[in-house]
């Protein structure tokens, strides 16, 4: 896919930001740009999530992906969605089944987000990009001591939904080669062990541009 002058929106959280990079023009979706030479609308939110959350957690709240597709620019002829860490972090919807269709769980609003999605771009190219790996991405417990699924479940949720949709998937928790439990990676390319540093943004748009490049 070309997308030369066309423009990229990039619909994230922190990660999308650009919390853990040295600059603006290191975050992952910047670099892409610069690559691809696409213009990139950053919407990124730290602390946002897929799902809607039933009580306040974050400043951003109730910011959710869903809520915010409305924001997009209509023009956008890819769309790119990079979320799911923190509905795994600090969210309070389960995780629930595939068969869910209110946004009330995690697979429910991965639904609702990509019917809404396609709905309102018919003609763009939308694209989901899974989690990082991270670490404590198996505990079972989140930031609030609710009980939930480890990282990789919510992984393949997303991977299940979007087949079902048929809307590519990045799956970066698979193919980004960053997995901070190792600590010359963690060191190198995750600091804390869960956002990117300017090498690990820079690898990520790397990935993304031979991806789309292949689409």
């Amino acid at each position: 896919m070309n997308i030369e002058n066309k423009k990229v929106a990039f619909l994230g959280d922190s990660i999308t930001q650009g919390v853990g990079v040295s600059a603006p023009d290191k975050i992952y979706c910047n670099v892409f740009a610069r690559m691809t030479k696409s213009i990139a609308l950053n919407y990124g939110i730290s602390g946002t999530r897929i799902a809607p959350t039933n009580m306040r957690i974050t400043e951003a709240d109730p910011l959710d992906f869903i809520t915010r597709l409305d924001d997009l620019d209509p023009d956008c002829e890819l769309i790119v969605v990079f979320g799911g860490t923190n509905d795994f972090g600090h969210g309070d919807a389960p995780l629930g089944m595939f068969e869910d269709d209110t946004p009330k769980t995690f697979y429910g609003a991965m639904h609702t987000l990509c019917r809404k999605l396609i709905v309102k771009f018919p003609n763009s190219e939308i694209v989901f990009m899974t989690p990082l790996h991270r670490l404590g991405e198996n505990f079972l417990v989140n930031e609030r001591a609710l009980p939930r699924a480890p990282l990789s479940d919510y992984v393949n949720a997303i991977l299940e939904v979007c087949r079902y949709y048929s809307l590519p998937v990045l799956d970066l928790f698979a193919n980004s080669g960053m997995q901070p439990s190792i600590d010359e990676i963690k060191d190198l390319y995750m600091p804390d062990g869960l956002h990117p540093s300017d090498l690990g943004a820079e690898r990520i748009a790397k990935r993304l541009a031979a991806f789309i490049n292949s689409i």
